[in-house]
C-alpha cells in the first residue's frame, strides 16, 4: 500500500520541517463529522513501528499505521486557491463526503 505526494506537497513539507523541526509531515485520519472520517496533518517528530514512511522529492510523509488502510492509493498535494492554502488528499477509497467537505466515508 502506498501514498504518493506531489512536488508542491514536498516543497511545503520541507518548508514546514525547516520552520518547526521534525522529520516530515504526519498524515492520518480521525473519526469525526457527519460522514465519519477526516484527515489529520501534523509535524512528524518520530516514526512509530507501525507507521508507513514514503519519500519523494527530498521530503518524508509519515502515514499513521492505523490510517494506511483508509489512505492506500491516495495522492497528497498542496494547493493554493486565492488566499486559501492547504494540503489536499485525492483518495480513491472515498465513497462519499459531507456537504462541507470536512469529512468522508470510504468503500
Amino acid at each position: 500500500m502506498s501514498v504518493r505526494f506531489t512536488e508542491n506537497a514536498a516543497a511545503q513539507i520541507k518548508s514546514t520541517v525547516k520552520k518547526y523541526g521534525g522529520i516530515g509531515l504526519r498524515l492520518g485520519v480521525k473519526r469525526v463529522g457527519c460522514n465519519g472520517l477526516a484527515y489529520t496533518f501534523d509535524t512528524a517528530k518520530d516514526i512509530a513501528p507501525d507507521d508507513a514512511v514514503f519519500e519523494a522529492h527530498d521530503a518524508k510523509l509519515v502515514v499513521d499505521g492505523n490510517a494506511i488502510q483508509y489512505l492506500a492509493g491516495s495522492e497528497l498535494d498542496f494547493v493554493r486557491e486565492g488566499f486559501k492554502q492547504m494540503f489536499a488528499v485525492t483518495n480513491p477509497n472515498v465513497k462519499s463526503t459531507c456537504g462541507c467537505g470536512e469529512s468522508f466515508n470510504i468503500d
